[in-house]
């Protein structure tokens, strides 16, 4: 069974809505039927991208429940809990390393969507830690697990490839 989305329909049915018009948003496919539960959850998880990207963490409030569970460790001390928490730390990321996110391929099943994805950007601002900007292009590879809930993401959790990341800033060097 084919379900060939047409992106800007669903897009503009929920782009702006509250967590109320994200949950009765009945995307439609090509053909004119409903998208099924698991292709709902796999266009969220892609506007998500989409709207980091466009640097809209507005977008957050309606995309990613309050309560938010990210089971990795925060990326920098002293973030907050939550959806709160993750916009601290997208803002962070936005204003030092601009770029994209390039999803590979998606997974659904039941309320959980897996992601591969690598992300690009260019290292034009100081992070946290003391890494000053290199002005290097980086890309980092990574899966990344979504819980969805509501119509909003609820739990994530991901494995990136932070070792390649740290080469690439120069902070790490591997012999030979």
């Amino acid at each position: 069974m084919d379900y060939w989305v047409d992106q800007r329909l669903f897009l503009n049915r929920i782009k702006g809505g509250s967590p109320q018009h994200l949950a009765e948003a009945k995307p439609m496919t090509r053909r004119g039927g409903h998208m099924s539960l698991q292709e709902t959850n796999k266009a969220l998880v892609r506007r998500f991208y989409a709207e980091i990207d466009a640097g809209n963490l507005d977008a957050m409030d309606h995309l990613v429940a309050e309560e938010y569970v990210d089971h990795n460790p925060p990326p920098f001390p002293g973030l907050e809990q939550g959806r709160a928490g993750l916009k601290q730390a997208l803002q962070i990321f936005w204003e030092a390393t601009p770029g994209r996110h390039e999803v590979e391929d998606q997974v659904a099943e039941g309320d959980k969507v897996v992601t591969r994805l690598t992300a690009y950007g260019k290292h034009t601002g100081n992070l946290p830690g003391g890494l000053v900007a290199t002005g290097r292009e980086i890309q980092q590879s990574a899966v990344a697990v979504h819980r969805v809930h509501d119509g909003q993401l609820a739990e994530h959790w991901s494995g990136r490839d932070d070792l390649g990341l740290m080469v690439q800033l120069g902070v790490i060097h591997l012999p030979g």
